[in-house]
């Protein structure tokens, strides 16, 4: 992840729009005229749904944040411990029940107002995500609940590999083709900064196998997920540059039948907006028993030398 994208340690938060929006919007248009590729969306949402599955507690009130198709609430909705499900997307959707048209850089909630908020593969295209986590933390009530899946880590390593190659052989310089993802580390320093109590962070990796680099581009295409980046390229991709990328993918990462892996990588977020009923860490001094005691063995001052 790239400083200009967001900076986890103490001292203020510094971003710059790494996004252009109008090339978002004109993806996504893309993507429903082509027929969206959804086999990742409903992965991640048959996930989401399990998760929540477990947490023993009811949320009368819960928003799907921008996720890209219906396939979250969907399932939110099949959920009994979940009451109304919002969709918050920045196009209103007909057939919603409850429609909040917003832009995720300025959220519409008001503060504790809500029990739950969830997002599946959007949050990797916001370029103030500390900013957002901190505007979704004041929106949940005491005690509320934030999930959300975004794409991070090493999703893509291949073809970023791969281009990086083709454009050095071809063009003999190089242009931003992947966007820069967050760490499953960053994420979670994220959530602390933005005052999430139990904060998580994890990460799935999802292999896809695909027959040709081709028709993996085809792919992120009907996913709306092509080069949205304010700094790329802007002049069209050179077909050799192409060729010759397709050439290095298949040489570096084909499995022993010649298809070619693409990884994503599906970092998971999780934290609660404070409350005093939540678990809290012991006060410093506070513990009643030593853990020398407790593994039975001596217990060693720092400046003494243990005895061999």
């Amino acid at each position: 992840m790239t400083i200009q994208r967001m900076q986890a340690q103490s001292g203020p938060i510094n971003w710059q729009a790494l996004f252009d929006q109008h090339a978002l919007k004109a993806h996504t248009q893309r993507a429903r005229k082509l027929g969206p590729a959804t086999f990742l969306i409903e992965r991640v949402a048959e996930d989401l749904a399990d998760r929540l599955s477990v947490v023993l507690r009811k949320f009368p009130i819960a928003v799907d944040l921008a996720s890209p198709t219906d396939a979250v609430r969907q399932r939110l909705a099949a959920i009994g411990s979940i009451g109304t499900v919002a969709s918050a997307v920045v196009e209103g959707r007909p057939g919603d029940p409850l429609r909040v048209i917003q832009n995720e850089e300025l959220l519409p909630f008001g503060d504790q107002t809500l029990d739950l908020v969830v997002s599946a593969l959007s949050l990797q295209v916001v370029d103030d995500l500390p900013g957002t986590l901190i505007q979704i933390r004041r929106a949940l009530k005491p005690d509320g609940l934030f999930l959300a899946a975004m794409l991070g880590g090493e999703t893509l390593m291949e073809l970023r590999e791969s281009f990086y190659a083709a454009e050095t052989d071809v063009e003999g310089g190089v242009s931003p083709r992947v966007i820069p993802f967050v760490e499953v580390r960053e994420a979670g320093a994220l959530l602390q900064r933005a005052g999430f109590a139990l904060p998580v962070a994890d990460v799935d990796r999802i292999t896809v196998r695909y027959a040709n680099a081709f028709d993996l581009m085809h792919d992120l295409r009907r996913m709306a997920a092509t080069n949205p980046l304010l700094e790329r390229r802007r002049t069209p991709l050179k077909r050799r540059t192409v060729v010759r990328m397709a050439e290095i993918y298949a040489e570096r990462f084909a499995d022993a039948d010649g298809r070619v892996r693409a990884t994503f990588d599906v970092v998971w977020l999780s934290g609660w907006a404070p409350h005093e009923s939540q678990q809290q860490p012991l006060k410093p001094g506070s513990a009643k028993s030593r853990l020398a005691d407790v593994l039975g063995t001596r217990e060693v001052s720092a400046g003494e030398k243990p005895k061999r």
